[in-house]
């Protein structure tokens, strides 16, 4: 271990710089991009199971409007109270089995100052020898819970897009953290990488494991190699049952969702839409135009 890189102004090191074999820097927020919470169960999972270590955090006094993303109060056992600020952490992992390791970036998407936010977190991937920023999202889509999710992936990476299937973006309109910060690190020379699941819009409010479980498979391909899933694979399983109960209790969203399955069905006899990735781009821009909206 080296000793710590010198603390940006709003970037706190938390423990000595790791040694990291050619790190991808995985980024996850809270908040729109992140549909189903998709996004943040598929880093955490990866956080978790690959054991990663906390090695910087940024500072949020300056990136949140505190009265729209409050802080929360906690008591302790003797019922003193203690606050928890919006945190983005930095997680370093090895990755067993691949030529590469992981930065992992977990957060709450901020409210202000995002140019200055996509600088500390491009100061932190320098520091840490990543070349790589691979941004994970969801979008709300017309997609029955119950078949295979779609995950959209985009990179201007030309190996990239023949390895793993990829397309260049072409979306132009408003964008969130995720497309900022995207393009702050390709303009600084990183090589950039999106993967967007699509959530069945008529369960918005549910945290969907199986879109997670998707994103996980998608970043194990990017990693070339696989990570444990089997406690997400059960709590997919259990996702599929709850949704299948809550659809079956009401008769338009049932036939609602059997008219998704049919229109799935039959797509999916002419082509595998997983394997086109322009199949799900006006999805993507029709999700980050009317959130915008």
């Amino acid at each position: 271990m080296s000793a710590p890189p010198p603390s940006g102004e709003y970037l706190e090191w938390l423990m000595p710089k790791p040694e990291l074999r050619d790190p991808v820097m995985i980024v996850a927020f809270e908040g729109w991009n992140a549909a189903g919470d998709a996004a943040t169960i598929a880093a955490g999972h990866m956080a978790e199971r690959l054991d990663a270590n906390p090695v910087a955090q940024i500072d949020p006094e300056m990136f949140y409007d505190f009265s729209a993303t409050r802080p929360i109060v906690h008591l302790n056992h003797e019922r003193q109270r203690s606050l928890t600020w919006p945190t983005n952490q930095l997680l370093a992992a090895k990755v067993p089995g691949s030529s590469r390791d992981v930065v992992i970036l977990v957060g709450v998407e901020p409210q202000l100052r995002w140019r200055t936010f996509c600088e500390t977190v491009i100061a932190a991937a320098r520091e840490l020898g990543v070349n790589t920023v691979l941004t994970l999202g969801a979008l709300l889509s017309d997609v029955p819970h119950s078949r295979p999710v779609d995950i959209y992936g985009a990179t201007d990476n030309e190996d990239l897009m023949a390895s793993l299937n990829l397309s260049r973006s072409s979306y132009e309109g408003p964008t969130g953290i995720v497309g900022v910060l995207s393009t702050a690190c390709r303009d600084e020379g990183f090589t950039t990488v999106s993967f967007w699941a699509a959530v069945p819009s008529y369960v918005p409010g549910a945290p969907s494991p199986k879109a997670g479980l998707a994103l996980v498979h998608r970043t194990s391909e990017l990693l070339a190699t696989s990570l444990f899933v089997t406690d997400l694979e059960i709590a997919a399983a259990a996702y599929e049952r709850q949704i299948d109960e809550l659809v079956s209790e009401d008769n338009d969203t049932a036939t609602y969702v059997a008219d998704l399955e049919e229109f799935w069905d039959a797509e999916d006899e002419e082509d595998d839409l997983t394997d086109d990735p322009e199949l799900l781009v006006a999805e993507v821009e029709d999700f980050l135009r009317d959130t915008n909206e």
